[in-house]
């Protein structure tokens, strides 16, 4: 936290300081339908800088346009300088939530498969971002490389699908999933055989998917393995992969293809009694 206001408030901030010091009142309300993501981390900024912050939103809320998100009291100086760091993280998390929602929904039309996000987040923010997945009702997937292991396209080419596995399998805890990406049905069959708990087809059309999923299903798949889907996916597939009966669609462009929502900040013109 004091790192962001470090950043945005730097070693002279005249700007805030141009008003008098007082006690005033200020509302956060957004331009625009979302889901809401954030609380927490604005009431963190506003708790940090004394702020006195009321709300009755909780991430995951459906609100409309022109919802007042934050009730604010305290010193001008400090809302002032909260003002453009919290929008920025409710614009941002709100932005995150309601395209998962959306995303969701998709998905829950067709079949009860999960959408997940993937590690591609903002460097420093990926707590924040993943939080706002689950906010819209998505799964955050790895939060980091220590909550599972996943062999990817790379360490097959140096190690092959068979010496990653049993590798994996030597190093990692019993508690940690062994997820491998296949591009192929003769991979996806092969990373079963040899005891993957997650399988992901990497960049397979929905196509090559259910064909593969059909292939799997032929050969006996073990019933614990789960099958994902992942790599250039955006809200126009999800109907089509959704219906090859994967267990999970994760999705890089939640995060990195979600727009901002539009929050303001506005100050009172009735002068505070308190």
């Amino acid at each position: 936290m004091e790192y962001f206001l470090a950043e945005d408030l730097g070693y002279n901030d005249v700007s805030c300081t141009l008003v008098p010091d007082s006690e005033v009142e200020a509302i956060i309300f957004t331009k625009e339908d979302c889901v809401m993501a954030g609380v927490d981390v604005a009431r963190s900024f506003f708790d940090y800088l004394g702020i006195n912050a009321v709300t009755s939103c909780a991430d995951g809320d459906w609100i409309s346009e022109g919802s007042t998100i934050f009730s604010l009291h305290g010193s001008s100086v400090s809302i002032l300088r909260a003002e453009r760091i919290v929008l920025n993280f409710l614009g941002h998390l709100c932005g995150i939530a309601t395209l998962t929602r959306r995303c969701v929904d998709t998905v829950a039309s067709v079949s009860d498969a999960r959408v997940a996000c993937t590690r591609k987040t903002t460097p420093g923010l990926r707590k924040y971002e993943k939080l706002a997945v689950i906010a819209g009702g998505g799964d955050p997937h790895r939060f980091n490389l220590s909550d599972a292991v996943m062999i990817k396209d790379n360490h097959v080419r140096m190690m092959g699908i068979e010496a990653a596995i049993r590798s994996a399998r030597k190093k990692a805890s019993f508690t940690q999933k062994v997820e491998v990406e296949v591009e192929s049905s003769n991979d996806a069959l092969q990373a079963a055989a040899l005891g993957a708990d997650i399988i992901m087809f990497d960049n397979m059309g929905p196509h090559q998917v259910a064909d593969t999923m059909a292939c799997l299903k032929s050969a006996g798949i073990p019933g614990h393995i789960i099958l994902e889907v992942s790599g250039g996916i955006g809200p126009g597939d999800l109907e089509a992969y959704a219906r090859t009966g994967v267990h999970v669609i994760s999705m890089g462009s939640l995060i990195h293809q979600a727009r901002w929502i539009d929050i303001s900040l506005e100050f009172s013109t009735q002068k505070s009694k308190i």
